[in-house]
């Protein structure tokens, strides 16, 4: 079963419907943050550290 770009026009003109165009940037931004802490969630503890190391002052 294929997706082709007719049917990916219609869902995202439904979800512009339902949500409307102003919240579309935030719902994507919501979004992007979920995925990139589930990347990380995925990579483990060792890097987890990372993020929260404080950079040495210069």
């Amino acid at each position: 079963m294929n997706i082709g770009w007719g049917e990916l026009l219609v869902v995202f003109g439904v979800i512009l419907l339902l949500v409307g165009a102003r919240r579309l940037p935030e719902i994507g931004r919501s979004i992007g943050e979920a995925i990139r802490e589930f990347q990380s969630a995925l990579r483990g503890k060792s890097d987890k550290g990372d993020h929260h190391r404080e950079k040495p002052r210069s």
